[in-house]
């Protein structure tokens, strides 16, 4: 009897195509804009972004294929092989912790934006303690259930999202992308790096690659998934640059949310357009958090077999939480991305790469028939 489709655990390259714009698509592009505009003149952080993006999906291509030498052992397996157990140990703990500052950022970052826009007068505090509580809840489930989780969610945000830039087509001027080409290099270069930033995220594949009933397709979907995104904060930033003008622009913290509110539907049937935008938009950020505490947990599995899986998640909820909150101000807070973007692109892009090379020239075996 043929089993149930979505009932196994392994994954297809759909679900990888969807698990890469999940993860990609956060809190960053909410403050994308802004960054963008202090950066810039008018709107020509468009070519910085089609840059940002091209770069992003050659090194994302680059990984996956990197990563389907090992997508039946496994990262770790295969790079004790080439660099030594000790080596690699390393290399896969500091992926651990990537991940795990990855997803204590996430949850800062929604804490912060929702007693903004929905929770005034509740502490940070207990608005972090509350999504974290959903994220442990998530994660301990199934693995493959949480990566289909994203094909339920992803839809729903894109059609929001969809919608918010339709409808802010009726205060958007034309006047204000102008004029074009009159930023300096080193300006556009800066603007590249703080895009390429936003695009993190599909390292994840290092270790999902595991679960795909068909790796061989797996740079395809992920160079898909990596590139949706592209697009969508082309046209988010664009749309932002039209309704706000890049002076104004350069003032407003969170300008996605804001765009929301300058959106009038007639008949006055949503008030506050922006409140159900954000709530809609912490579904993006679920999913990315999600993902990042079950990698957290997946690089722990590979170091340490023998506790279970909900062990590791109990353990490690604490210990997000307390990190999440050690920025004491935005100023601390803003300086926490950089960093983890930083050390995220040497443990899952240069690593890999150099373990790669080194397993060529040792004639390590592969999983690639």
């Amino acid at each position: 009897m043929k089993s149930f489709e979505y009932g196994d655990k392994e994954i297809s390259g759909l679900d990888i195509t969807i698990t890469m714009t999940s993860m990609i698509i956060g809190i960053g592009i909410l403050t994308l804009p802004s960054e963008l505009a202090k950066t810039v003149n008018a709107s020509d952080a468009w070519m910085s972004m089609l840059a940002a993006g091209l770069l992003a999906i050659g090194i994302a291509w680059t990984i996956t294929k990197i990563a389907t030498n090992f997508s039946q052992q496994g990262y770790y397996a295969y790079a004790s092989a080439a660099v030594t157990k000790p080596v690699a140990f390393i290399a896969v703990f500091a992926l651990f912790l990537h991940f795990l500052s990855y997803c204590a950022y996430e949850a800062r970052a929604i804490s912060d934006i929702a007693k903004q826009y929905l929770f005034e007068t509740t502490p940070m505090e207990i608005i972090s303690f509350s999504y974290l509580m959903v994220i442990v809840y998530a994660v301990s489930g199934s693995r493959a259930g949480l990566i289909r989780l994203n094909i339920l969610f992803i839809p729903i945000v894109i059609v929001v999202t969809l919608a918010v830039l339709l409808l802010s087509l009726s205060v958007f001027d034309t006047k204000e992308l102008k004029p074009f080409f009159t930023t300096d290099w080193k300006s556009l270069a800066s603007a590249m790096k703080s895009t390429t930033f936003s695009l993190l995220g599909f390292e994840v594949i290092l270790f999902y690659i595991t679960m795909m009933n068909c790796p061989q397709k797996a740079p395809k979907a992920v160079v898909i998934g990596v590139f949706l995104p592209v697009v969508g904060y082309t046209v988010i930033y664009l749309t932002c640059v039209g309704v706000f003008s890049q002076m104004a622009l350069m003032e407003i913290t969170y300008p996605v949310v804001e765009l929301a509110k300058e959106v009038y539907i007639p008949g006055e049937f949503f008030e506050r357009l922006e409140s159900i935008f954000f709530t809609i938009w912490i579904m993006a950020a679920f999913t990315t958090t999600v993902m990042a505490y079950d990698c957290t947990i997946y690089a722990l599995q590979s170091l340490f077999t023998k506790p279970k899986h909900k062990t590791w998640v109990f353990v490690l909820s604490p210990i997000i939480y307390l990190m999440s909150m050690l920025p004491k101000n935005m100023s601390d807070f803003s300086k926490m991305g950089p960093i983890i973007s930083y050390f995220g692109i040497v443990v899952s892009m240069l690593f890999p790469m150099l373990i790669h090379i080194v397993a060529k020239l040792r004639g390590v075996k592969s999983d690639v028939s």
